[in-house]
């Protein structure tokens, strides 16, 4: 066996145990006679702080007589010269071969495709999540060996953490000198959580023994791919408890097509759940119309690209908009706080604080009240002056006190009024006259209607999100007529869409209005020199 030593780059985030797991290889190897280091560079990431932990350790086990020539380890991994890596996270997996630190011709790459999604994804105006499928095409191309599946979610499931899923995925690998018995009694020897490490561990040894090959590992679904075909029976989760979600999913099932059933089964829990089963039933109702411009034709031929699923997935989003009351009614839910408890690791003896900061606008206020004493406050006034005032710096409000508790819990006991409010009158006023275009237009161009109906994606979020989305989607909308007369009007409104999306003061959409306009008003002016051209010629 060559006398190199063998190198090992772990990628890993804050909070997923990379220390842990390089700690274990290092007294893997050290156990069994092999001299080993262990040094980590911590790095800035957009998400929770990324580190580099690097492990090398000589391939042969010293005897008595070798003691004097113990190896010259290096601190931290040269690009080209890394026998395996494992990256925690797909996107670390793209910071290691972008590095270098993978390579065909020895590296062995050991990666979970789970996401943590940088700040840039998370907070673009659009779905700015990034394709995984590249980054798994490269790993293939750039590692010799690829190993690649969700560890994170094969760890939650057997109460570990991540580590110990590669942990196991590393010894399945087949990539160091060591049995599958001697990975698990480093666990064994660190004396801390041993159990569901070891279950973790089995979980991913497994799944890179059954991978087999990069071919196998190709059929892998991963964050993005196409999800499998849509259920034909109703959900039965919570049905058997809520006889009225269980009425909604016969109606589902006897009134609309098999194609929307998956979309509509889960709309129709959002609604009841944001509002009430009354409020999922007018969803319903809302959508008979669309089922009607979908005939037993367009089921066949345009599959996935229907225009009651398009309106279906995108009304249920609009009609659950965030609102103060909703925001109040998620914080306070007991599941928010059982989550937040575990992300922090707090143990059942420790005290756990939560603060909100809480900024809402007077016109937020107003949404919130019944309509017509919303619209009177949002008059220029005395009383406008004053709330503005109150609410200019905005507050913290602890939700684990007793006292900012309850203030959250009297905005959430709004909810029973919310039809009543400022807001609602206001929403589905939008949303009415949405549906009515999108209807409108299905007769004429069914590829516009279907855009039409995807344009409700600029209506999201609260606060100044929400004011700007719903801005853009106005602009848009009201230019709607002339976007119909164009040579491809489906494609000029999807345009008009990703232009609203691309930044945030709008200045790429009001760009592309601007064209819209002037076009149309010169193909107005053609169309009128023509028609003078020809009672002219008449006359004459």
């Amino acid at each position: 066996m060559s006398e190199r030593p063998i190198g090992i780059a772990i990628l890993a985030m804050g909070g997923e145990g990379g220390g842990v797991l390089a700690d274990w290889i290092v007294d893997l190897a050290e156990h069994e006679g092999y001299p080993a280091q262990t040094t980590s560079v911590p790095g800035v990431a957009q998400r929770t702080g990324a580190t580099i932990y690097y492990v090398e350790f000589r391939p042969c086990a010293l005897d008595a007589h070798d003691r004097a020539h113990e190896p010259v380890l290096s601190l931290v991994p040269t690009p080209g010269d890394v026998d395996i890596v494992l990256a925690s996270e797909l996107m670390e997996m793209g910071r290691a071969i972008q590095r270098g630190l993978v390579t065909p011709d020895r590296t062995t790459l050991i990666a979970s495709t789970h996401r943590v999604y940088s700040m840039t994804e998370k907070t673009s105006m659009s779905d700015g999540r990034v394709d995984p499928r590249p980054f798994v095409a490269q790993a293939q191309k750039a590692a010799k060996h690829f190993v690649h599946a969700d560890f994170a979610r094969i760890a939650e499931n057997n109460g570990s953490v991540i580590s110990a899923a590669l942990f196991g995925a590393l010894a399945g690998a087949n990539a160091l000198p060591f049995s599958r018995e001697q990975f698990e009694a480093a666990i064994k020897r660190a004396g801390v959580g041993v159990q569901s490490s070891l279950k973790a561990f089995a979980a991913g040894f497994e799944t890179a023994v059954g991978a087999g090959s990069n071919t196998a590992q190709e059929k892998a679904r991963l964050p993005g791919d196409a999800v499998p075909a849509r259920r034909s029976q109703p959900f039965d989760i919570g049905a058997a408890n809520h006889p009225e979600i269980a009425a909604l999913d016969r109606r589902i099932q006897s009134e609309f097509p098999v194609e929307v059933a998956d979309i509509l089964h889960r709309a129709v829990r959002r609604l009841a759940d944001y509002q009430d089963a009354g409020y999922a039933h007018a969803y319903l109702e809302r959508l008979k119309p669309l089922h009607a411009a979908d005939d037993a034709a367009t089921y066949a031929v345009r599959g996935d690209e229907l225009l009651l699923a398009e309106t279906a997935r995108h009304l249920a989003l609009w009609m659950s908009y965030e609102d103060t009351v909703r925001v109040a009614e998620l914080k306070i839910r007991a599941t928010r706080f059982t989550r937040v408890r575990d992300e922090v690791k707090a143990t059942p003896e420790q005290l756990l604080h939560i603060n909100e900061f809480l900024h809402p606008r007077v016109e937020e206020i107003a949404d919130t009240l019944p309509a017509a004493l919303g619209r009177w406050l949002l008059k220029p006034g005395a009383l406008r002056s004053m709330v503005e005032r109150l609410t200019s710096r905005g507050r913290v409000v602890r939700t684990t006190s007793l006292r900012g508790f309850l203030m959250l819990y009297g905005v959430a006991s709004l909810r029973g009024a919310r039809r009543r409010s400022l807001r609602y009158q206001r929403e589905h006023a939008e949303i009415d006259a949405w549906l009515a275009r999108t209807l409108r237009y299905a007769a004429r161009d069914y590829s516009l209607a279907l855009e039409i109906a995807r344009s409700q994606r600029l209506v999201k979020g609260y606060g100044d999100t929400h004011a700007r989305g719903m801005r853009n989607y106005r602009k848009i909308e009201a230019v709607i007529p002339l976007v119909a007369r164009t040579a491809a009007p489906a494609a000029r409104l999807k345009a008009l869409c990703e232009a609203a999306l691309a930044d945030e003061e709008g200045e790429r959409l009001d760009a592309l209005l601007d064209e819209l306009r002037r076009n149309d008003r010169r193909t107005g002016q053609d169309s009128a020199d023509v028609a003078s051209a020809t009672v002219s010629s008449a006359t004459h």
